[in-house]
């Protein structure tokens, strides 16, 4: 009796295991299987795209110089008419040459009895009455005075500032009868009738401008107002520190004042087989970026590269084909190998008036 009885506790028990682990399996698969995740989701469609590359450019005049005097000393005229325009030859400023001009004025009676003894000195010496290193020194001292008057006439014409080009003058920074050093600015010199754009392109983008190209400017960011620049000269070598190469263009037909910032835009040709998604579908991490495609309703994560960026838009150069199903919201609720539901399809069409609509 008591045999039976145990026997009996014993199959008890082991149904009850059995039956235990078999509500665990079936807890554990029920968690597993969680609730799809509701996407929405665009096609791959690859078609022409404009690669247009942005480069950021300064306004500079085609002539610029700030105006310093060669000489110290104190200023007797001053012609800077702020604003105006002057001719290039226009006497700008003098600066006081009295001790100059002193000066010139001894050399020039010292050359003149110099000069009196070396007549003298050649008379004496066709009937051998002198020697001849005596009228050498004679001939080398008049031929020092020139020298000093030459050197002290140049320090006279530095004394008076003339404009090296036509242009407009800029603020007058002294007054008359100030004290000045070459380390003085007088004044701004600009020629603006044509200015120039300096702008920098990435190296690997610099076989795309050559010189003699036009080019599309943005001169105003906010009205859009554009106009054209023809290249006039390429730096040859890229900068070591930014791996820039700088480029120099000569606006056509515009007035935008020096110092202005641009857009200058590259023309970079089109490639007909470019794939593009909104930037905000991709899933970066520190090796590579990705995203998510649908197949047979479940989420792959695709690894992708990435070339040009317009706009919320990136071109896809590798990882996705023409025809896949991409992940375009949703894609922070999505696991591998999820399930997915998908809500709507939506057109890169749709998407961009969407932007521009918010915007």
């Amino acid at each position: 009796m008591k045999r039976v009885f145990y026997n009996f506790s014993q199959s008890f028990l082991i149904l009850i295991l059995v039956a235990s682990c078999g509500n665990k399996k079936e807890v554990s698969k029920k968690a597993k299987q969680s609730p799809p995740t509701i996407v929405d989701v665009m096609v791959a469609q690859a078609r022409p795209i404009s690669n247009t590359v942005e480069a950021n450019g300064t306004v500079l005049a085609n002539e610029y110089l700030e105006i310093h005097p060669e000489v110290s000393g104190r200023l007797t005229y001053l012609n800077i008419a702020e604003g105006n325009p002057v001719s290039k030859g226009t006497v700008l400023a003098r600066i006081n040459d009295a001790d100059l001009r002193a000066q010139l004025m001894k050399s020039k009676v010292q050359l003149e009895l110099a000069q009196k003894t070396v007549d003298r000195y050649k008379q004496l010496l066709d009937v051998n009455g002198i020697n001849q290193s005596d009228y050498d020194l004679a001939v080398n001292s008049v031929n020092g005075y020139k020298a000093d008057m030459a050197y002290t006439q140049s320090l006279i014409d530095k004394t008076v500032i003339h404009a090296p080009f036509s242009g407009i003058i800029g603020l007058r920074q002294v007054s008359p009868g100030a004290y000045v050093t070459p380390a003085t600015i007088l004044a701004t010199l600009q020629q603006t009738a044509k200015v120039k754009i300096d702008f920098t392109v990435p190296e690997n983008y610099g076989n795309l401008v050559k010189k003699g190209d036009v080019l599309d400017v943005i001169l105003d960011a906010t009205t859009h107002e554009a106009g054209r620049a023809q290249v006039i000269a390429i730096e040859p070598g890229a900068n070591t520190d930014t791996r820039n190469v700088k480029i120099r263009a000569i606006l056509l037909a515009e007035k935008v004042n020096p110092g202005a910032f641009v857009k200058v835009l590259i023309n970079a040709g089109k490639n007909n087989a470019s794939i593009e998604v909104p930037a905000n579908c991709i899933i970066p991490n520190d090796k590579n970026n990705q995203v998510i495609v649908v197949k047979n309703g479940r989420a792959n994560f695709v690894n992708i590269e990435m070339g040009i960026r317009q706009a919320n838009l990136v071109e896809i150069t590798k990882g996705l084909s023409e025809g896949d199903t991409v992940v375009i919201a949703g894609v922070l609720f999505a696991r591998p190998n999820s399930i997915v539901n998908i809500r709507s399809v939506k057109t890169l069409q749709q998407l961009s008036s969407a932007d521009s609509t918010e915007n």
